[in-house]
C-alpha cells in the first residue's frame, strides 16, 4: 500500500502534477498558475513602503494641508468685510475688537481681566476667521480636485 502511494501523481493547480518527495530535492521549480490568478506578482503591502518619507512611517502624504496663499488672502478679505458691517449698535465686530485691544493695550504690563469685553471680541472674531478660512480650504480644494 506505501508503494502505491508513492507512485501516484496528485494533479494541483493548473493541471500541474505534485511531484514526489524523492524529487523535492531538485532545482526546477514548479510555476502553479490558474485562471483566478492575474499576475505571479507579489502582493504588497501598502504599510511597508520603504523610501516613501525618508524611511518614516506617516500615515498622511506629505503635504496634507496643501496650503494655498489664495484661501489666506481672501478669506481674510472675506472675513474682515462682513465683520466691518456695523451691525452690533452702530459698531461693527471688527471696530469693537480693535477698541478693545487699544482699550488693553493702555494698561499694557497688566493683562485683560475676565470680565473684560476683549475676550467676547477676539474670541466671536476669531471664531469667524477660522470658519472663513475653513469654509474657504473646502471651496478652493474642492473646486481643484473637481468635488464640485
Amino acid at each position: 500500500m506505501a508503494a502505491a502511494t508513492s507512485s501516484t501523481a496528485v494533479v494541483g493547480l493548473g493541471s500541474s502534477s505534485l511531484r514526489s518527495a524523492s524529487s523535492l530535492s531538485s532545482p526546477k521549480r514548479v510555476s502553479l498558475s490558474s485562471g483566478f490568478l492575474k499576475s505571479p506578482a507579489r502582493a504588497r503591502n501598502p504599510l511597508m513602503q520603504i523610501n516613501a518619507s525618508g524611511g518614516k512611517f506617516t500615515c498622511f502624504e506629505r503635504d496634507w494641508l496643501r496650503t494655498d496663499f489664495n484661501v489666506i488672502g481672501f478669506g481674510l478679505i472675506g472675513w474682515i468685510a462682513p465683520s466691518s458691517i456695523p451691525a452690533i449698535n452702530g459698531n461693527s465686530l471688527t471696530g469693537l475688537f480693535f477698541q478693545s485691544i487699544a482699550a488693553e493695550l493702555s494698561h499694557f504690563p497688566t493683562g485683560p481681566a475676565l470680565t473684560s469685553p476683549f475676550w467676547l471680541w477676539m474670541i466671536c472674531w476669531h471664531f469667524g476667521l477660522f470658519l472663513c478660512l475653513t469654509f474657504g480650504q473646502i471651496g478652493f480644494k474642492g473646486r481643484a480636485d473637481d468635488y464640485f
